[in-house]
Formats: C-alpha cells, sequence, structure tokens
C-alpha cells in the first residue's frame, strides 16, 4: 500500500502540471493504483476524466508509457491536449500510420532519449513486429488500453486488432495494464478482463448517470425539419448531429447551412484535411453543429457541447451512451433528442445479413435492447443504467427525461408479471424474451415447436391484451428494468428468475406498470423536398378568412380563386402567419410577383389576426429546402423565352413531361409569367384552346379531373388542360 504522505504528494504535481486543485471521484485512487503497479480497470462514463487517470502517472513514472487508441484523430487530440501543459512537445507523440518516415524518427529518437512520457499507439502499430522490437529498447511504465470495449464482441465498436494485445504486452515483460472505457454492460466487463488477463485487476467503476442530460425520443417525422428548427431555437450552442450514412449528414448539413445555421458535415468520405479543419473549427467554435457519422467525437474534449441530436436511431445503447455523453461535459446543459422509428431498426437488421450468424445474433441482440430503450416509456435513465448494471431510483431522474417529465398513466401489472413469471419457470429459464412472449401469445414459432411450447400451461394465456406483442413486451421490459428477470451474461438474452422474482411469485403483490410509447405512425423515409411545406394543422379560423378573401379578389377580377393563390398555399399562410412581404415570398407558391400583386391585403388579414389572438408564430418560420431548383427554373425560362420544343427541354434535362409540366406550373404559380403560346398552337386545335379557356375562367377550381370531366375526358387530355391551365395563369394571374 502506498503511504498516506505518498497519496497526498499526487496533489503537488496534479497542480504543477495539470493546474487542477484537487481530483474527481475515484482519479485519485486509480492513479495509486497503477503508480503501485498493479493492474487497474477503470470504467467511467465520458466526461468523468479518464485520461488524467493514465497522463498523471505516467508523467510521475521512469520511462514511457504505451497508450492505445482506436482512433488517429483522438491521438492527435489528446498529444495536442497534454502538450498544452508541457514545457517541450517531446513530453507526448503518437505513432501510426499517418507519420512518414521523418516524423517516425523524431518519434523513437524523442522516446528513446527518455523525452517521452507518454507515447501513443493505434492497436495495428503495436501488432508489427519491428513495432514490437522498437518497444523493448526502452522502458516501459505501463500501458494504458483506452476503448477498452473494443475487445469485445458485445461492444459497440468490436475491434479484432485488440484481441491480439495481451500477447504483445506479454512479450514486453511484466507491465502493469489499465484498460480505460466509458461503457461497459456486465458482458463486456468480463470479455475485458478475460481477453486481457486482467481477472484480478482492481476495479474502478464509477456511477454512469450524467444527472445534467436530458434523455427525449420522438417519432421520426419531418426528421430534418425538426432538426434544423431545434438548431435555430438554440441558435450559438454548439451541437452535434448523428446520421448513420454519409448521404445523410451531407443532406442533412446542407439543410441546416441553407437556413443560417454555421454547420459542417464530418465523415470518412472527407479528406483529412477537410475533418481536421472542420474538427478545429468546432472547438474554435467557427461552427456551431457537425452533423457526423459515429467517427466523430470520439476523445474531442469540447465540455460545451449543449445537444446531440441522432438523426438515426444508433446499432447499439452502447453507442447511444456514448455519442450522447458528448453533451454537457462541463456539468451545464446537455440535451440529447433521438428520431426513433422501428422501419430503422429493421433496415439495421437487413444491413446484417452478409454477416456471419453469431455476429448477426450478437447485432439483434443489441439492436433489440436500443429498440427496448426507445419505445419505453417508463424513465429512460433507469433503462439505461440497468443496462449498464447499475440500480437507480427514478425519483432521482428529477424528470430529466421525456418519460418522466410526461409521465404516462399506470396499470396493475400484478396478474400479468405473476403469468410471465410462470412462462419463464414453465420454460426452466432458457429463453429469450421473445420466445416468452411467442409463449404467451400463443404463436407457435421453430423454437416454441422444438421445445413443445404448445403444450404447456401458459401457452396462449396472455393473447387477450393484444393482439400484436407490443403489451408483453412492457411488461418483460420493465420486469427486467424492476429487477423481477436478469438476462444471463454467459448467454446474453437468456432469460433468468431474480431472488426477487421468485419472492414476488410465492407472495404477489401490487405493481404498477405502463404501456410502450406508441411509434407505429412515425415515418422513416421523409420526403425532404418538401420539408418547407406543412408542419402542422392550419389555423382553421385564419384560413376560412383567407379564402374568403381570395374569393373576393377573384370577383372584383373576374378571375377564378386559384389563380390568386392555391389553396395550398393559403394553408401555409394559417400555418405560418407571414407578417411581411420578404415572409410571404417564402411561402410555398408565391413568388415576388404574386406577393407585390396581391400579398398586401393578405398580410393585413393575418397581422390583425395575430395581434387579436396573441398568435405565438413558429420560430423556425419556413424551413428552406436543401433542393437548389432555380437552376432548372431558370434553364425552362430562358428556353421557353427561345422558344425550345417541349419534348426538346425534357429530353435535355432527363425529365418526363408531366414533371417538365409541373415544374412550369410551379414557376407560373409563383408568380412569373411565361409564354408557351408557340408550343400550345403546334399542339392543341384553335377550338379545344377556346372550349378549355372558358371553362377555366369559369371553374372555382383549378383541379384538372374536374376541367376534364366538365369538357368531356373523351374529348381532351390532360396534358391539353395543363398547358392551358399554364396559359391562363400566366397571363391573368400573374
Amino acid at each position: 500500500m502506498l503511504t498516506e504522505v505518498e497519496t497526498h504528494n499526487l496533489h503537488k504535481p496534479l497542480k504543477d502540471f495539470f493546474g487542477f486543485n484537487g481530483f474527481k471521484g475515484t482519479q485519485e485512487a486509480i492513479i495509486n493504483n497503477i503508480l503501485n503497479k498493479q493492474d487497474t480497470f477503470v470504467i467511467m462514463p465520458t466526461g468523468g476524466g479518464k485520461s488524467l487517470c493514465y497522463q498523471l502517472p505516467a508523467i510521475m513514472s521512469e520511462g514511457t508509457a504505451i497508450i492505445v487508441s482506436p482512433l488517429i484523430a483522438l491521438m492527435k487530440n489528446q498529444v495536442d491536449a497534454i502538450r498544452v501543459f508541457g514545457k517541450e512537445n517531446s513530453i507526448a507523440h503518437f505513432l501510426n500510420s499517418s507519420l512518414n518516415k521523418a516524423e517516425i524518427a523524431t518519434v523513437k529518437n524523442d522516446v528513446l532519449s527518455g523525452k517521452t512520457k507518454l507515447l501513443y499507439v493505434a492497436p495495428e502499430t503495436l501488432n508489427k513486429e519491428d513495432n514490437v522490437a522498437f518497444f523493448s529498447e526502452f522502458k516501459i511504465s505501463f500501458f494504458a488500453i483506452d476503448e477498452a470495449h473494443c475487445i469485445s464482441e458485445w461492444g459497440h465498436d468490436f475491434r479484432p486488432e485488440y484481441r491480439r494485445l495481451r500477447p504483445i504486452i506479454e512479450k514486453l515483460g511484466s507491465v502493469p495494464v489499465m484498460a480505460l472505457t466509458a461503457t461497459a454492460t456486465p458482458k463486456v466487463q468480463q470479455d475485458i478482463q478475460k481477453n486481457l488477463g486482467m481477472q484480478d485487476a482492481k476495479l474502478f467503476k464509477s456511477s454512469f448517470n450524467r444527472d445534467n442530460l436530458y434523455y427525449e425520443v420522438r417519432a421520426k417525422k419531418d426528421v430534418i425539419k425538426e432538426i434544423v428548427k431545434y438548431a435555430k431555437q438554440n441558435a450559438g450552442k454548439s451541437g452535434i448531429v448523428y446520421c448513420l450514412s454519409r448521404k445523410k449528414v451531407e443532406e442533412v448539413a446542407q439543410a441546416l447551412i441553407v437556413n443560417g445555421v454555421k454547420a459542417a458535415p464530418y465523415h470518412a468520405g472527407l479528406d483529412a484535411k477537410e475533418r481536421a479543419k472542420t474538427q478545429d473549427g468546432f472547438l474554435m467554435e467557427d461552427i456551431d453543429v457537425i452533423v457526423a457519422t459515429i467517427a466523430f467525437g470520439m476523445g474531442i474534449d469540447k465540455p460545451d457541447v449543449r445537444f446531440v441530436i441522432h438523426h438515426d436511431i444508433p446499432k447499439s445503447l452502447e453507442g447511444y451512451y456514448q455519442e450522447t455523453g458528448r453533451a454537457g461535459r462541463d456539468g451545464g446543459e446537455g440535451n440529447c433528442v433521438t428520431f426513433y422509428s422501428y422501419d430503422d431498426i429493421m433496415k439495421l437488421e437487413k444491413f446484417m445479413k452478409d454477416k456471419p450468424v453469431n455476429e448477426q445474433e450478437i447485432g439483434k441482440q443489441m439492436l433489440s435492447e436500443t429498440a427496448s430503450f426507445a419505445e419505453t416509456s417508463s424513465c429512460r435513465r433507469k433503462f439505461i443504467l440497468h443496462y449498464f448494471g447499475e440500480e437507480f431510483n427514478e425519483v432521482k431522474c428529477n424528470e430529466m427525461c421525456d418519460n418522466c417529465r410526461h409521465p404516462k398513466q399506470k396499470f396493475e401489472a400484478q396478474d400479468d408479471l405473476l403469468l410471465a413469471i410462470k412462462a419463464v419457470k414453465e420454460t426452466k429459464e432458457k429463453h429469450k424474451v421473445k420466445d416468452i412472449i411467442n409463449l404467451l401469445m400463443g404463436n407457435l414459432t421453430a423454437t416454441g415447436k422444438s421445445y413443445k411450447h404448445n403444450e404447456l400451461k401458459t401457452w396462449g394465456e396472455g393473447v387477450d391484451h393484444d393482439k400484436d406483442d407490443k403489451f408483453w413486451n412492457a411488461v418483460l421490459r420493465q420486469a427486467l428494468v424492476y429487477g423481477y428477470f436478469s438476462k444471463d451474461i454467459e448467454n446474453y438474452g437468456i432469460v433468468k428468475i431474480t431472488d426477487k422474482g421468485k419472492a414476488f411469485f410465492k407472495s404477489p403483490e401490487s405493481i404498477k406498470f405502463t404501456h410502450d410509447n406508441d411509434f407505429s405512425n412515425a415515418e422513416s423515409d421523409i420526403d425532404d423536398e418538401h420539408i418547407a411545406s406543412k408542419g402542422g394543422g392550419a389555423d382553421e379560423v385564419l384560413y376560412t378568412m383567407l379564402k374568403d378573401l381570395t374569393k373576393k379578389i377573384a370577383k372584383q377580377t373576374n378571375l377564378p380563386p386559384y389563380v390568386i393563390f392555391q389553396e395550398t398555399s393559403l394553408e401555409e399562410m394559417a400555418i405560418q402567419y407571414p407578417l411581411n412581404m420578404e415572409e410571404m415570398t417564402k411561402i410555398t407558391g408565391v413568388g415576388a410577383g404574386k406577393a407585390a400583386k396581391y400579398g398586401k391585403a393578405f398580410l393585413e388579414i393575418i397581422k390583425k389576426y395575430v395581434e387579436d389572438n396573441d398568435i405565438e408564430r413558429p420560430i423556425d418560420f419556413v424551413i428552406k429546402s436543401v433542393v437548389n431548383k432555380s437552376g432548372l427554373k431558370v434553364f425552362i425560362i430562358q428556353n421557353i423565352d427561345r422558344k425550345i420544343s417541349l419534348e426538346d427541354m425534357a429530353k435535355n434535362k432527363n425529365l418526363k413531361m408531366n414533371d417538365l409540366l409541373t415544374e412550369i406550373e410551379t414557376i407560373v404559380t409563383s408568380g412569373t409569367k411565361v409564354n408557351i403560346n408557340y408550343y400550345i398552337d403546334q399542339v392543341i386545335d384553335e377550338d379545344k384552346k377556346d372550349d378549355i379557356y372558358e371553362c377555366l375562367r369559369e371553374s372555382e377550381t383549378d383541379d384538372i379531373q374536374s376541367v376534364l370531366k366538365e369538357l368531356g375526358e373523351d374529348e381532351y387530355s390532360e396534358e391539353e388542360v395543363r398547358l392551358m391551365r399554364i396559359k391562363f395563369i400566366s397571363e391573368f394571374g400573374n
């Protein structure tokens, strides 16, 4: 054991080198343990101060500490951070594939001369024979294996190279090892200790609870619009948006940028210089929001990230916890918003189909836990802490998750829990949650057939509750979280009855559960081209007033109402409440010309209505669409001026005639005049033109089918009516 004097002496180097007056949590005990040459296992959440646990003892020890780290960006960030405190850059180096021969020579010289106290290496670097030979040339104070969960197939970021670390460490002699991770379920914890040969290591496990983080899951609907709205509401604050694909990263980043948010994309498809520039811009606060794949954020020591948004549900709860953990590391505000649709879970499962069966099974189990977290209506904090093997009283959540802030009504679940325990007991605690649910619902699967579940007493006993499995999913999920069941660590997913469950079975008592959240109406594939359209129900009173005004102007000008403003434009006005000409021109179907011609009277009504009714307008007003169609619009107008045939235009832009007409309709309904008489004269008879024109003038609607019905569908085509409607609106409405 270290003496009291030696323990006390840690404070001087802490103050002298890092400028800190004291340690956080278990840091001091961890450092003492590694200085005492003992293997040390550290499980500490993001923001808990893991880095200091190996940085300070490395500086205090004779020799060089080898820090194994999975990401090059992480290494550079850590080395830059430690060099700030030291007088010489040689105090810390990294050795990886990003260095050229001259840089590698400098690193090796500094290490061999004893100047370097911390050497960061990738696991791949450590596996190379020439590097192993180099490591044997100098004194190693200890090994620190950062992101140690990478060693486990049950971890969210499995790296096979981590499995080869122990034999290499043993080759280099008797050196103490420190393993560190921010996420470890009991299963992953067991894997780390087993694979690193650290069964006797002293474990330091901090609480996973981050009480300043607010957890919220929203249905995946109008998701890009919602992200833009959220970023604009939190203007000037740092945030990270995570997406699963590079394509979606670019799409979301562009949507933010065109709507005035200082944002940038970050993914592996960008070159290293661009990624480094983006990372630095975020740290220097030239960029407020980073839109990234999961590659971003590991080791990024930015304490004031105020929100983390998941455009897509992560593949595992470990990934979710680590990514959300990048918010509020300074103890301040940290909002974690996730958009969820079960369709995303099914997509992720499909991506696994080409992987080995074992990997598929592990991946599906992880996805199942993630879906459970998203769909639960019980305390999210309690759920995630239970997943990491930590007990938590949901009262302490302090309404820092959406389910505690907006609790659902609970139901008496005594009989249901009792039936679930009977089912687990009857199947001899050898099955997973889905098998127990199928038994209770009377669904005969291949597993149920082989174990003759249909011959058991509990077969189909739970079918009265629900036609699908949502009810029993909720019951079994909460039974696990509240400790009536547990999942076997060795056979991940197998449900066991705990002592608490056995006691309940002997002496049942009242227990209240909640039904799961329903995300069945969430949309997984949003048409992001139309994110500027309706964001909610129109104000019916205002809509009626605007409709009446349209009819009034229509009578005064002897034009159909739709020529003034189409119903979709009126609906959007009754949602967004535009108060000036600039805002009016952002309404779909209202160009500058149409706004100037008719907008004033509509703005007057809207202004008065907003004032009289104390209306709170949508903060995001209109989310601009990322899709830039101005180029196509200019092309069409220029080609019409040149009297180019519409067929040639469509062919040039690889459009169908139907789509080209839609584009021209959008141009004219927004208030821009076009003259397509040259084309109409070629394709429509004079008599037909007059008939269609007269019908459009007398009609109160611009609905094509109504006009065709009036004219007689056998004699007139839809294309002819559309062409004449374009001419009519352009001449009279604009």
